[in-house]
Parts: C-alpha cells; sequence; structure tokens
C-alpha cells in the first residue's frame, strides 16, 4: 500500500509492526503536498524540514520502545493554532507574518503524543465563512473538483482537502458553526465538534468564544476518535474548559448500537438527495438494531438568525484586539486613531468587516435588547429543546449540509445564501453539544454527502459509535477526482 492511503489507525499499526517507518510516510506526504497544493491550496505553510526532524526522532522513539499514541502520524494543523515558532495567519493578512512564541493547549497535546506537523491548513479568514474563499491566502479548492473548481467548505477547508487528498492523514479544526462538520461532508471525510469544552481554546485564535471548539478531521470515524483522545482534556489555563476524564473514544467505534433510540427531528425535513440519503441512514440504523423515535426541536428556525447575531457580536469583540500597536500589520497614520482605522482596513478582509460590522451594531446602545439579549434568549430555549429530546432518544441524526459542495463564486454575491449552509450545524455549537458528520454517499453528480450525529453533551462515545454504524453500512470508499 503507497504510505499516503493508509488510515491514522492503519498508520499506527503498521509503523508498529515496522511495515513502515514515519520518515516514510511523512516523506509520501510531503511528496503529495508538492505535487497537489499548487492546485488545491490546502497548505499556507509547509514545515518540511521541521515535520521530517520530528519523524526521524518518532522513529527512534518507537525503536527504543518508547512510543505515544501518535508517535510518527504525519497531520496538519489548521492555521488557527498558534504554534511556537511557526507562523500562524488565521488567514488574514492582519497576522500575515505573526510568529506565535507559544504552543496551543491542543497543538502540545499532540506533539507530546508524538504527532508530526506537516504544515499549517489554509481557513477562511478568522475561520469567517462555509466556502474557504475568504482566506487572505486565496481560496482551497475542493479535491473532488471536476472541470468547475468547488469549493471545499468552511471555514476548516484547507484541512479537510488535505485529508481527503491524501496531503496528511489527519487534520485539527475549528468548529464555530459547522466549520469541521460541513467541509467534511464536501470533502467525503469525517469530522466531530466535540462537547464545547472538552478541548483547550488556550492558543486557538478566537472567532466567537462562547460557540468554538477544536476538534479532528479524518478519513474514518476511528482515526477521529483516536486524534480526539490526544487533543482533549482539563486546561487550567481555559476558563470554559471542562474538568472531565477523556474516555477512550476508539473503543466507542466497536460498540453495538442495538438498542439505542435514534432521533428523527421533524424540523430538519428538506427534498432532494440529503432526503434521499438521510432515509437511508435511518434504515440503516434500524437494521443495526437502533428503534428510531421522532422528535422536535421547535426552536431550530430560530438558529440560523441567533447564530448570526451572537457569533458577530462575539467576533467584533475579540478582533478589536487587532490595532496595529500590540501585533501583526501596522500602517502608520496622522495618529493613533487614523493608525487603527488605516491597518484595520488593510488587514481584514471583506466577510470579517462584515461580521464586525454586524456584532458592533448588535451590541450598540439602543439594540443590545432587542438583539444580543433576545438572541441569547433563543439560544436557551434552543438548548432546552435538546434537554427536552433527551428524554426520548439517545441521539440525533439528520443530514450535515443541505447540499454538496458547490461551485467557488456561487455564493460571493450572497452572503446569505452562504450562511444558509449551515442550517443543520449551528444549533449543536448553540446547545454546545457533539455532533459530527460521516461520509455515506455520493449525490448524482458523484460529490459526497454526510449524515450528522448529535449526541448529549460530553457523550462522545455515543456519537462514534453511532457513527461508525453508519459509516460501516455506507461502506464509502469513493475517491475524490485529484486521487482517481
Amino acid at each position: 500500500m503507497e504510505p499516503v492511503h493508509f488510515t491514522l489507525a492503519g498508520a499506527l499499526a503498521a509503523m508498529e509492526a515496522g511495515v513502515v517507518s514515519s520518515v516514510e510516510l511523512t516523506e509520501a506526504h510531503l511528496r503529495a503536498i508538492d505535487a497537489l497544493n499548487p492546485k488545491l491550496n490546502a497548505y499556507i505553510t509547509v514545515t518540511a524540514d521541521r515535520a521530517m526532524d520530528a519523524a526521524r526522532a518518532a522513529d527512534e522513539r518507537r525503536a527504543r520502545g518508547n512510543a505515544g499514541p501518535l508517535t510518527g502520524a504525519p497531520i496538519a494543523i489548521k492555521d488557527l493554532f498558534c504554534t511556537a515558532g511557526v507562523r500562524t495567519t488565521a488567514g488574514s493578512r492582519i497576522l500575515g507574518d505573526f510568529v506565535p512564541p507559544y504552543e496551543s493547549t491542543v497543538t502540545q497535546k499532540l506533539l507530546r503524543d508524538g504527532a508530526v506537523f506537516l504544515g499549517k491548513a489554509n481557513l477562511d479568514e478568522f475561520a469567517m465563512g462555509s466556502s474557504n474563499a475568504s482566506s487572505a491566502f486565496g481560496g482551497v479548492v475542493n479535491p473532488w473538483s471536476g472541470a468547475t473548481p468547488l469549493v471545499p467548505g468552511g471555514s476548516s477547508g484547507g484541512s479537510a482537502a488535505a485529508v481527503a487528498a491524501r496531503m496528511a492523514l489527519a487534520a485539527t479544526g475549528t468548529d464555530t458553526g459547522g466549520s469541521i462538520r460541513q467541509p467534511a461532508a464536501f470533502c467525503g471525510i469525517a469530522g466531530i465538534k466535540p462537547s464545547y469544552g472538552r478541548c483547550s481554546r488556550f492558543g486557538i485564535v478566537a472567532y466567537a468564544s462562547s460557540l468554538d471548539q477544536a476538534g479532528p478531521m479524518a478519513r474514518t470515524v476511528e482515526d477521529c476518535a483516536i486524534l480526539l483522545r490526544s487533543m482533549a482534556g482539563f486546561d487550567p489555563r481555559d476558563s470554559t474548559s471542562a474538568d472531565r476524564a477523556v474516555p477512550d473514544f476508539a473503543a466507542a467505534c466497536h460498540a453495538p448500537v442495538k438498542g439505542m433510540r435514534i432521533g428523527v427531528p421533524a424540523e430538519y425535513a428538506l427534498e432532494g438527495e440529503a432526503q434521499a440519503l438521510w432515509e437511508r441512514g435511518i434504515a440503516w440504523l434500524r437494521d443495526a438494531g437502533a428503534t428510531i423515535v421522532p422528535i422536535s426541536l421547535p426552536h431550530t428556525k430560530f438558529a440560523l438568525p441567533t447564530y448570526y447575531i451572537v457569533a458577530p457580536a462575539e467576533a467584533s469583540s475579540n478582533l478589536a484586539r487587532y490595532d496595529g500597536v500590540r501585533f501583526g500589520l501596522r500602517v502608520p497614520g496622522e495618529d493613533l486613531q487614523d493608525l487603527y482605522e488605516r491597518t484595520r482596513a488593510a488587514g481584514f478582509g471583506a466577510e470579517v468587516k462584515r461580521r464586525i460590522m454586524i456584532g458592533t451594531y448588535v451590541l450598540s446602545a439602543g439594540y443590545y435588547d432587542a438583539y444580543y439579549v433576545k438572541a441569547q434568549q433563543v439560544r436557551a430555549l434552543i438548548r432546552q429543546d435538546f434537554v427536552k429530546a433527551w428524554a426520548d432518544c439517545d441521539a440525533i441524526l439528520t443530514p450535515s449540509t443541505p447540499t454538496a459542495a458547490f461551485a467557488e463564486g456561487a455564493a460571493n454575491d450572497d452572503p446569505v445564501a452562504m450562511y444558509l449552509n449551515d442550517v443543520f450545524t449551528v444549533t449543536a455549537n448553540l446547545a454546545g453539544l457533539p455532533a459530527m458528520s460521516v461520509p455515506a454517499g455520493l449525490n448524482s453528480q458523484g460529490l459526497p454527502l454526510g449524515l450528522q450525529v448529535i449526541g448529549r453533551g460530553f457523550d462522545e462515545e455515543t456519537v462514534f459509535s453511532v457513527a461508525a454504524a453508519i459509516e460501516r453500512a455506507a461502506a464509502f470508499s469513493a475517491l475524490p477526482g485529484v486521487m482517481a
């Protein structure tokens, strides 16, 4: 088998058996990056020399019998995670030359467990977008593209494209309203947004602090489980980090779903191929012994407007720190106010400016109560909908996205159309719940579609069990066009 075609679990087993080395795996993935990144633009920064040094050290560590859970596994890091000594841009001009002096908690945990970092993956600027078109370093091309370039989804589009195109065994992503699950669905891979607080946010460039959560992206459900175990854990440097034990998520992938109750919300109904795939997913779980129960999430219809008030409001506050004074881009001005204005005008892209303006508006005097406070009240009702649903079910099954990947530029003139891609994903962020997208089929154009599993807070194990059952039934094995 070519090294780039290993799954993460397969690569770890092969290294342990002496079938392949980390050096061989890393060299193969770096060759794939050299060949494909000029076309796909999945990486902003490639750290080839660092990766090879880490791979050689990993092989030595394994030879001494001191291998960790991820020793020697080459992965990609979304360029939203601070990495000591390696440029971290958040996909923005304003941080284009920023080199952090410290490591994010998540990446530090991955390094501790022996992962090899190939480089920093492209993303929508400050993770704001659903297409990966807003990056200051150019958009990412979906590896499933044919004659017409398709978006990989966003904001973790670079991570998804890198994994799908075999330019990394797995990758980290972040999810604020669907930014792991939507690109995972568009690129035919698996990705999970864990419960809010499961992974530390320390060292991750903030978008919306009450919604952001780091998570893994990989080609299989089990691979995501392996990576999440290393990423997760309590961090006293993050006030929102949950002090909870980290389970063996990979073991949960082999647990049966027989006897589980799977909720199907009436409010998520749609038409076309995504609906047909959802119905197949329901049948697969029923055949596996689960009981399908109808549920209602009545405030779902308010989720998108709620999200697009809360998230921009928090973004406008978080992005106030980029002023040209402390770090990042600085454009000189006649006075301090002029410096602020010139720096932010030159440093932020159109989508980021749009969300800052929306956020500033909803937080302004006279509108705070009418918009932001009201949105937080509706958010509480959305969370309560899920609490009621858990009385009747153990997990919830929905489509991941309403459509497959769309053409580049298709939503450029209509931001609201782009925002609608998050219609099935934002509720899990608003409620702080774990949710996973698993590839489950192709549409009539040969593009991947995903199914989403939502679980109770801090019950990722059930999510992995249900997602793995879908994965087995779907037997998704199609390769993107760039690999065919």
